[in-house]
């Protein structure tokens, strides 16, 4: 008989970990992001369970992109009413939202399902170099 071994997460704190998005690449960063959202970096990484690990973002507005895609990339949304598409790019994201760039990276590389939802409220984005979550005592990353 296979039986399957799950780690017990209950009761054990939080960690949060702090990841300075100046000068980095999106996808680079991103990767990052969501393999720590989903726990792979933990010895007790156990598919479709929710660990307990959330990251905060700073410095979103100075995240960089290759090539030409920052006049060719492209964010679509829809308000859901009649004539509610909008259509931005990259650099205009850019400039009015810079932590939506990040979050919509992130999201894309999460499950599609009820725990990527769930691990998505675990991330904090902002757009400058300060963040209210000292308390939290966050653990720097550092990325090439």
């Amino acid at each position: 008989m296979n039986i399957t071994a799950y780690c017990v997460t209950h009761g054990k704190p939080w960690k949060w970990f702090l990841l300075d998005a100046n000068s980095k690449t999106l996808g680079r960063i991103s990767t990052e992001i969501s393999n720590i959202l989903l726990g792979k970096q933990d010895s007790s990484y156990t598919l479709g369970q929710q660990p307990i690990n959330g990251v905060i973002v700073i410095n979103a507005s100075k995240v960089i992109i290759t090539g030409k895609k920052q006049e060719d990339k492209l964010y679509i949304t829809h308000s859901g009413r009649p004539g509610g598409l909008t259509i931005e790019t990259f650099k205009a994201l850019q400039v009015r939202m810079p932590n939506r760039i990040i979050e919509s990276s992130v999201k894309g590389m999460l499950p599609k399902n009820s725990l990527g939802r769930k691990l998505f409220t675990k991330l904090k984005v902002y757009s400058g170099n300060e963040h209210p979550h000292t308390a939290q005592h966050p653990v720097p990353v550092y990325i090439q």
